[in-house]
């Protein structure tokens, strides 16, 4: 398993994670972002990752302190520890907590790209590939592509052309990070231009929110694409 793999990248560093996310999706991978571990916790309970790139210095909880959570918690997705702190009793204590490598910063993108590809290669691939994602009263189904409302214990479909499923399946791939909308139109099932993309998305937003003029999870990135946000 290499390319392809859900990778999450956890920085508070805005930039950072920004230029993570483009080099590694550039690369093949998918790619979610979180700015600090509640954040990142919060996925981690509405999607399956392959692999965590977790910063060790961040506000709050360390990098640290949450591998260590998780490995008590039995969570073993694998985990590349990123850090200014190079001394060697740093990255000890840091492969100590469980993560599986460590990289210290400053460093080049081709050996971030080379320490995940060598990690996932010792990986064995999961059993099964996760399927479902939660966000707010909703489930979507993504092998099905179907969007279910949950409420009061019971479950309505809200039905979605196959345009409109598609952009949410690839918006749900990439939960919390934005999606262009060149690569929505490549990953979709949406013919047409950047302005098709527009289109659709105002479509499923009136199917999606409660006020689609200031959306709560499918929201646009100025400049930048789309993003499903979780919360």
């Amino acid at each position: 398993m290499s390319e392809g793999a859900h990778i999450l990248v956890v920085d508070d560093d805005s930039r950072l994670r920004e230029l993570l996310r483009k080099f590694l999706s550039d690369r093949g991978f998918r790619v979610t972002t979180a700015a600090h571990s509640p954040d990142a916790e919060s996925k981690l309970k509405s999607l399956t990752f392959d692999l965590l790139v977790l910063d060790v210095m961040m506000p709050g909880e360390t990098g640290i302190a949450l591998t260590q959570r998780l490995r008590e918690t039995d969570n073993k997705v694998p985990i590349l520890l990123l850090t200014a702190r190079a001394e060697t009793h740093d990255r000890i204590a840091g492969l100590t907590s469980g993560a599986d490598d460590y990289l210290a910063k400053p460093f080049e993108p081709d050996e971030l790209l080379l320490r995940i590809r060598a990690i996932l290669r010792r990986v064995p691939p999961p059993a099964e590939i996760p399927v479902q994602i939660r966000f707010g009263p909703f489930r979507f189904d993504m092998a099905r592509e179907e969007l279910l409302r949950v409420a009061d214990g019971a479950e309505d479909q809200v039905r979605l052309t196959a345009a409109e499923a598609s952009l949410l399946k690839v918006l749900a791939e990439s939960a919390g990070g934005t999606v262009s909308r060149d690569d929505l139109l490549k990953r979709s099932r949406i013919t047409g231009s950047q302005r098709t993309v527009d289109v659709q998305m105002t479509r499923l937003r009136r199917k999606v929110e409660t006020n689609p003029r200031q959306p709560r999870y499918l929201q646009t990135v100025r400049g930048a694409g789309y993003v499903l946000r979780l919360g």
